[in-house]
């Protein structure tokens, strides 16, 4: 008999879900569409994955990972309607989770690059904008992606989305500077960003998962 494949976790439909929702949003970002529905489509991308971390939680990781994917979720609306400070407040918040998770499941080796990246970042976003305020986000950004190399979790998922989300967020500020006007800028930050998160979030549920199925492994024996 052919064994059935089950998916990675509970409730994985909605990260295709997610995608649809990101890539429908990024093409009607560029037709000049706003408004409440606009606001709320944006949300909804980033939402998902936020829902099927929700649905997945079983223990602080789990909660953790949601509450950073939430936090995502408001960064991405208040950015629409708040401005950028405010949306940069709630994506730091994310950050400093982001870190907490990770460095409660940190590996013995990968310290060193895990620093090189953490001040190479806020480094990068002095360059680009001369900016107090942006370096100081970047600082938390940088730290984020650090921890993320310094995690358990796999890091062609988990880090290298953390380094997407860097790149994404570096991107804005050099769209405020050097690339404004650019159209590398107007088209890369939301991939970038949209396929930073999901790589996180696919990365550390099926980490979760794996960890809970070999648990149960074991309570059966």
């Amino acid at each position: 008999m052919t064994e059935t494949k089950t998916p990675p976790f509970p409730n994985f439909w909605l990260f295709p879900a997610a995608i649809l929702a990101g890539v429908t949003f990024w093409v009607a970002s560029h037709m000049g569409l706003s408004g409440a529905l606009f606001v709320a489509w944006k949300g909804m991308c980033v939402g998902l994955l936020t829902l099927c971390a929700a649905l997945a939680a079983r223990d602080r990781n789990g909660w953790l990972l949601t509450a950073l994917l939430a936090l995502g979720t408001l960064g991405d609306v208040v950015l629409e309607t708040s401005g950028i400070v405010i949306g940069g407040v709630a994506f730091l918040a994310g950050h400093l989770v982001s870190i907490l998770l990770y460095l409660s499941n940190r590996r013995n080796e990968g310290g060193a690059v895990a620093i090189v990246i953490a001040l190479v970042v806020p480094a990068i976003a002095f360059v680009l904008t001369h900016d107090i305020g942006a370096t100081f986000y970047a600082v938390g950004l940088g730290s984020m992606a650090g921890a993320a190399w310094y995690s358990r979790f796999p890091r062609t998922l988990v880090a290298a989305g953390a380094l997407m989300f860097v790149v994404s967020d570096l991107l804005i500020f050099a769209e405020l500077g050097p690339l404004k006007g650019s159209i590398v800028t107007a088209y890369a930050i939301w991939p970038l960003y949209l396929g930073g998160q999901t790589l996180i979030a696919y990365g550390v549920l099926r980490t979760l998962e794996a960890r809970k199925r070999n648990e149960d492994l074991h309570h059966r024996l």
